[in-house]
C-alpha cells in the first residue's frame, strides 16, 4: 500500500458442485418482493461528479450463510502460503526487494504468469513507464492481466499490486493480495465453471510509485470499457501481524465518504460473508491509498479488503480481532522486516475467502 504523499517509495465444496449451486441460486434470487437475498427495489444514487459515465447500477443477490461457510472451508484448506514463500524466495535473490523496474519484479511476475498459464489462463502484460525522480529515469513497468469466460459488457475487475518498496520483500504489503488473487483464479479454473460476466485479475505494477500502474490501466479505457467495468474489488495487505478484518465503507455510513454508486453493494456482500462466518469485521476510509482510486475517480463501483498498516490497534479491535493494543496493525509496514514472519496465516486465508465469494457472487450476478 501506497503511502499518500511520499511519491517513489516506497468445502467441503473446493470444486464445482458449491460454484456451479452459487451460480444457480444467484440467477434464481432476484424476486422482486423485497425478501432476503433480493436486490432492492430502487436503483443505487448517482455517483457524485463522477469524472467519466458511471457503470450501470448493480445490486447482486447475496448467497445464503451455507453457500458462505463453504467458501471459508474451502480456502482454508488452498495453500496460499506457498505463493509468500516462492516471492520471499524471489525476494531473497534480487536484493531484497521486489520494487517496480527491478530484476525481483521482473521474477515476481514470471511467477504469477506461470501460475495463472498453469490454471488455463492466458496472462498479458501492460507496459507502462514513469519518471522515477530518485533514479532521476524513465522506468518501464508492467501489470498483469488474465481474463475468465464471460460477458465482457460485464467486467469485474479484481486487483492487488503486485510490487514492493525497495527497502523490503513486501510479504504483506502485498504479496498477501497476490497469493489471494492467484488462488482464487485457480480456484475458479479448477471448477469448470464459466462465469456469466468476465472477471479480470489483474496484479498492478508500480503501486508504491504513486499507483502507476492501475492508473495507467484506467486511463487506457475509452467510454464504453468504462461503462463494462462494473466493479473494481482491490486487496491490499491482508495478512497482518496484529491485524483485523477491515472492508472499504463503500455506502459512506462509517466515514462519510462513500465510494461510486454500486459501491455500498461490494461493502454489504462482504459484510454479510464475514458476518455468516460468525466473524467480525469494521470499515475502513477510502483515503486514495490503494489501487482502487483510479476506479473510484472514474465513477466505477469500488470495494476490497485491508487488515491495517501504522495505524494503532485500539482497545475495541483487541476485542473483536484479538492482537496487542496500542501496537501497529503491520510494525514491519515497509521495512525490510516485512518478511515471511511477518504474516497472519489464518487472517490471509479468511480475506482470501471473502474476496472469492464475493468475486464469485459478482461473476454470476445479473448485472444491468
Amino acid at each position: 500500500m501506497k503511502v499518500l504523499g511520499q511519491g517513489c517509495r516506497r468445502v467441503q465444496g473446493t470444486g464445482t458442485t458449491l460454484l456451479a449451486a452459487i451460480v444457480l441460486l444467484l440467477s434464481a434470487c432476484s424476486s422482486p418482493d423485497g425478501s432476503p437475498g433480493a436486490p432492492p427495489d430502487d436503483e443505487p444514487p448517482a455517483a457524485a461528479a463522477p469524472r467519466l459515465t458511471p457503470p450501470r447500477s448493480l445490486a447482486p443477490a447475496t448467497a445464503p450463510a451455507s453457500k458462505a461457510r463453504q467458501v471459508r472451508s474451502a480456502f482454508a484448506q488452498r495453500d496460499l502460503f506457498r505463493h509468500l514463500v516462492s516471492l520471499q524466495k524471489i525476494a531473497d535473490q534480487s536484493g531484497g526487494n521486489r520494487a517496480a523496474g527491478t530484476s525481483g519484479y521482473e521474477a515476481s511476475g514470471r511467477y504469477v504468469e506461470d501460475q495463472l498459464r498453469a490454471a488455463g489462463y492466458k496472462p498479458v502484460r501492460q507496459v507502462f513507464k514513469y519518471w522515477d525522480g530518485d533514479l532521476e529515469a524513465e522506468v518501464e513497468s508492467f501489470s498483469i492481466l488474465a481474463d475468465t469466460p464471460g460477458n465482457p459488457e460485464h467486467t469485474v475487475v479484481v486487483g492487488g499490486h503486485l510490487d514492493s518498496v525497495p527497502e523490503g520483500p513486501g510479504i504483506n504489503d502485498n504479496a498477501s493480495g497476490v497469493a489471494a488473487i492467484l488462488e482464487i483464479a485457480r480456484w475458479m479454473a479448477d471448477s469448470k465453471v464459466k462465469p456469466v460476466n468476465r472477471v479480470r485479475f489483474a496484479l498492478w505494477g508500480a503501486e508504491e510509485v504513486d499507483l502507476t500502474g492501475s492508473q495507467h490501466y484506467v486511463d487506457e479505457l475509452d467510454q464504453r470499457e468504462i461503462e463494462q467495468t462494473v466493479v473494481n474489488l482491490n486487496v491490499d495487505m491482508i495478512a497482518s501481524p496484529n491485524g483485523g478484518r477491515f472492508v472499504h465503507d463503500g455506502d459512506g455510513s462509517s466515514f462519510g465518504q462513500p465510494g461510486p454508486s454500486g459501491s455500498e453493494h461490494i461493502e454489504r456482500l462482504f459484510l454479510g460473508y464475514f458476518t455468516q462466518n460468525s466473524l467480525a469485521a469494521d470499515a475502513t476510509r477510502f483515503d486514495g491509498g490503494s489501487d482502487y482510486d483510479a476506479f473510484n475517480q472514474a465513477g466505477i463501483a469500488t470495494g476490497g479488503l485491508f487488515t491495517g498498516d501504522v495505524g494503532e490497534k485500539t482497545s475495541d479491535e483487541v476485542q473483536k480481532f484479538g492482537g496487542t493494543e496500542r501496537e501497529d496493525h503491520d510494525p514491519c509496514y515497509h521495512e525490510s522486516c516485512d518478511d515471511i514472519n511477518n504474516v497472519d496465516e489464518g487472517l490471509l486465508k479468511e480475506m482470501a475467502g471473502a474476496l472469492g465469494y464475493v468475486t464469485l457472487v459478482f461473476s454470476a450476478a445479473a448485472l444491468g
